[in-house]
């Protein structure tokens, strides 16, 4: 991969997949990637002096069961491949990665940007019921209350 521009394979990349993006400067891609049931998640992707890493916001800190959030992130880095669950400074909750630089090629980033999607996809419901089932309820009765729609607090109606 000698002479080849990891920024460029990137670029290419995320524009033949039409993916939304931005940069932030030179060396970062910031990513919005469609999902299902979190219906984007935003992940930063930043070439370094020698890898490329991933960092991707799941949730804000939990309400509610902070332990019982992270340590269903802990179980679930177990099974995971590429990608693992952080915290920040406040609590929040990311996927974060990183591979080595002379690795990014089109494969790679579908396998990593595949896997953050993937993840943040299917972990963000069970988090929510988690980490913010109180807000959940406080939602729902004021829906209730208001006559507005439950269509997407739906799949959260054995919480209430």
């Amino acid at each position: 991969m000698a002479g080849i521009d990891p920024r460029a394979v990137i670029e290419e990349f995320l524009d033949s997949h039409s993916l939304d993006y931005d940069r932030k400067d030179e060396n970062t891609f910031l990513v919005t990637l469609p999902g299902e049931h979190k219906l984007q998640t935003h992940c930063a992707l930043t070439v370094k002096d020698r890898s490329l890493s991933v960092a991707a916001f799941v949730i804000r800190k939990p309400d509610e069961n902070a332990e019982q959030v992270f340590d269903w992130c802990l179980r679930k880095n177990a099974t995971m491949f590429g990608i693992a669950f952080a915290i920040n400074g406040v609590g929040d909750l990311y996927l974060v990665g990183k591979v080595i630089l002379t690795s990014v090629s089109e494969q790679e980033l579908d396998r990593l940007l595949g896997a953050v999607l993937q993840y943040s996809d299917a972990a963000f419901n069970p988090l929510l019921e988690l980490g913010f089932a109180s807000a959940i309820r406080r939602e729902w009765a004021w829906r209730i209350s208001r006559g507005e729609s439950l269509a997407n607090l739906q799949v959260f109606e054995h919480l209430i």
